[in-house]
């Protein structure tokens, strides 16, 4: 159920040669917004050409998944995970290099900011609303090598798999941490590296709390959505995989 707050504003009127008013008292009230509301024509009517043009645009199909890509089918990453993770590092690096001449070494995105399943078949811009409903923009947060052991440790003990990009992390069959590559390269603790993420994980969310020990944070002007919508228009066929990103040795 929805509702509106009506705010009504008493004025009491002075006579002292002139008319004057004064703020006497305000009062707010719920009106239950339901079904039982019968619809007014007039507002339906100047509404319908605005809500058929943009549910054109939402709806137009923009690439194709190949199978459904979910954030539940594996245990260390997933499908939609990994697209995603992989998504914010194509579209954001060139962003963040142009302006910074530097590159993204990885990305650390949450499982629980993943909100729908995309369905095989056309893909849209309301299958991007659908994924990130949320206003959240990337960030780019430089972290030391101290803080990137924070952040691998974390990602080792969550119980969900939170959707990386750029780094790799392997387990030994005990469960316990056998190697960390960056970019392809063994994690230098000694060093800092360039995390994307988003603007509220750089806050703190979800637990991160290691991105709060960032050096310096970039922000980038680029939602989470925009570049989710970029990337559907750049590509024909969406097929991501569960892979070796994030593992454990048999």
């Amino acid at each position: 159920m929805k509702h509106f707050v009506v705010f009504i504003t008493i004025l009491v009127f002075l006579s002292c040669g002139e008319e004057k008013s004064a703020l006497s008292e305000v009062e707010g009230k719920q009106l239950p917004i339901t079904s039982a509301l019968a619809p007014v024509n007039t507002i339906d009517d100047f509404v319908a050409p605005y809500r058929e043009r943009i549910d054109q645009v939402l709806d137009s199909s923009l690439a194709y998944a190949a199978k459904n890509i979910t954030k539940d089918d594996g245990k260390y990453n997933t499908t939609a995970g990994n697209l995603m993770a992989d998504i914010i590092l194509e579209m954001a690096n060139p962003v963040f290099k142009a302006r910074t001449k530097k590159d993204i070494d990885f990305v650390v995105l949450n499982h629980g900011g993943i909100r729908s399943v995309i369905s095989k078949g056309p893909v849209s811009a309301r299958t991007a609303y659908e994924i990130m409903p949320f206003e959240n923009t990337i960030a780019i947060v430089e972290l030391t090598g101290k803080s990137v052991r924070e952040l691998v440790s974390f990602l080792i003990e969550a119980r969900r798999p939170q959707p990386i990009a750029g780094i790799q992390i392997v387990l030994d069959k005990n469960g316990e941490l056998q190697s960390v590559n960056i970019g392809g390269k063994p994690f230098n603790e000694t060093r800092s590296y360039f995390i994307a993420t988003s603007n509220y994980l750089v806050n703190g969310g979800d637990d991160m709390g290691f991105f709060t020990h960032g050096l310096h944070v970039t922000e980038i002007d680029y939602k989470v959505r925009n570049a989710i919508i970029d990337y559907f228009k750049k590509v024909d066929t969406l097929s991501p995989v569960v892979d070796n990103r994030f593992m454990q040795l048999n």
